[in-house]
């Protein structure tokens, strides 16, 4: 795994559209009209410029799996955090859903504890070589780096098949939320 470069932007977002693109959590702020997919690419480009600013982008050394962190603790509001917020509310969440956005990014706050982690927002492998270890391997990288950092990590999921996965990696739920879908909230120390 390495540091991704911001040049492999389109890659990372290419990698996390197919892998979360039936995701239920993120359908649930998205609108499902014709510009889903795109919208969905707005979210993830979203998600890479906050995870540079105030993270860690990750590739693996074969291009092929990438994972989005962000240290909660060294996120702070910047013209440019709020220009990323507006444009994310204008082109992939859209007015209708910013209730329901907000709400749900509210309860998410309210149940992560308030402690320095490292906080897994997206981890994806392309769809061709999925079940082959690679998210595996990347996965154990991020762990190991979060070992090194001194920082528990936390992270969500509703995709109910992932849970045994995460946890061989010794994640564990403390909590979970129905929203219009379940919502799994796991740690790992």
């Amino acid at each position: 795994m390495r540091q991704a470069m911001y040049e492999e932007k389109n890659l990372i977002i290419d990698i996390l559209t197919q892998s979360f693109e039936s995701n239920k959590s993120v359908n649930y702020i998205i609108p499902q009209d014709k510009k889903r997919i795109e919208r969905i690419r707005g979210l993830l480009d979203y998600s890479f410029e906050v995870c540079s600013l105030f993270g860690e982008v990750f590739i693996s050394d074969d291009n092929k799996a990438c994972a989005l962190i962000v240290y909660p603790d060294k996120k702070k509001t910047t013209l440019k955090s709020i220009l990323l917020d507006i444009k994310l509310i204008i082109e992939c969440v859209g007015l209708k859903n910013i209730k329901k956005t907000l709400s749900r990014e509210a309860l998410i706050q309210k149940i992560q504890p308030k402690e320095t982690m490292t906080y897994l927002w997206f981890i994806g492998v392309n769809q061709a070589d999925q079940n082959k270890g690679i998210g595996s391997l990347l996965l154990q990288e991020i762990i190991n780096l979060s070992i090194q950092n001194k920082r528990p990590i936390y992270l969500e999921t509703s995709t109910v098949k992932n849970l045994p996965w995460y946890s061989k990696f010794g994640f564990k739920v403390y909590s979970e939320q129905d929203l219009s879908y379940h919502l799994y909230f796991l740690k790992r120390d």
